[in-house]
């Protein structure tokens, strides 16, 4: 290995890394505590069908909160939280169809459950 190759291969290791505080972490994680005990109140309250609403609203914040702090999306280049937003619409966008689908057959599934019970 030349010393030109040597020099270039460690200059681009060079701010890859970063170092995110104490303190953010250890907020992040409070969060994601009280995001946990607000999904678990959520199951103690019947809001009929906005329960499931409330309860992907909640993991979606979560999961976020995960990509952008833990997984250091937040200092990352711009272009990968677009990627990360586009992702989390089209998912979203296929869970809201699956959803529709399966309320437009909820009527015929409840008819069915009867039947056998």
């Amino acid at each position: 290995m030349t010393e030109s190759t040597s020099h270039s291969s460690s200059g681009e290791q060079q701010g890859l890394a970063h170092i995110v505080p104490v303190p953010v972490l250890l907020a992040v994680f409070a969060a994601l505590m009280v995001l946990t005990g607000a999904t678990l109140a959520a199951t103690w309250v019947d809001l009929g069908g906005w329960n499931l609403w409330i309860a992907l609203g909640i993991a979606t914040i979560k999961a976020a909160l995960v990509a952008l702090y833990f997984m250091h999306l937040r200092y990352d280049h711009p272009f990968n939280a677009l990627i990360f937003v586009v992702a989390l619409a089209f998912l979203a966008l296929f869970l809201s169809l699956t959803l529709l689908d399966t309320l437009q057959y909820q009527p015929e599934i409840d008819q069915w459950s009867e039947d056998r019970g």
